[in-house]
């Protein structure tokens, strides 16, 4: 039975999860992915704006990205985005598009992606970890308010830890997977 304070923050803890996800896909593993720079800002008509709000994107081979900006005027300036990103891309503008090339994937590389990647997955920890101290807290004036009894604390505080180390497992799962993308050449 999950505890009532533990079913008020589980929206939390799948959004943690979720995003943990969404990091992930930008970060390339060999093979062009709109992810990677659809969230990319571009200085458009003097306002931040993301790709994806400014032009469709395809991958029509494996390592490219073809970026078509449905304003023409853009092309220069989402090159130049894309350029200073540091994604390790090499954009270049064309007739009607920009070609981003993902460049093949060294060992080097490989292992900087996986840094990078070990990092968003610490995040995520804290993350999950910072949602677990407010449910605690919650825990923690109940009891003080009279609500629940101190054995309830600790059955409340037990579930919350199980919950913690389940949701840890289960990020540290999505960057092996993610990991073992990167390392396959």
């Amino acid at each position: 039975m999950a505890s009532e304070f533990l079913r008020k923050y589980e929206a939390d803890f799948k959004s943690t999860v979720e995003h943990f996800k969404k990091e992930l896909l930008g970060i390339r593993a060999g093979r062009a992915n709109a992810a990677m720079v659809e969230n990319v800002i571009v200085d458009a008509y003097g306002v931040k704006t993301p790709i994806k709000q400014l032009a469709s994107i395809s991958t029509p081979e494996p390592r490219v990205l073809n970026i078509q900006p449905w304003d023409k005027n853009l092309l220069k300036d989402i090159e130049k985005a894309i350029s200073y990103a540091n994604l390790g891309l090499s954009a270049t503008a064309e007739a009607t598009l920009v070609r981003a090339i993902v460049p093949q994937m060294t060992e080097e590389n490989r292992k900087d992606l996986i840094k990078i990647m070990s990092e968003k997955l610490e995040a995520a920890k804290v993350a999950a970890r910072s949602v677990r101290e407010k449910a605690k807290e919650d825990i923690m004036s109940a009891q003080k308010a009279g609500d629940i009894t101190e054995d309830d604390r600790y059955e409340y505080v037990e579930e919350l830890d199980k919950k913690i180390t389940e949701i840890n497992k289960e990020l540290q799962t999505i960057a092996e997977a993610k990991e073992k993308e990167i390392m396959t050449v």
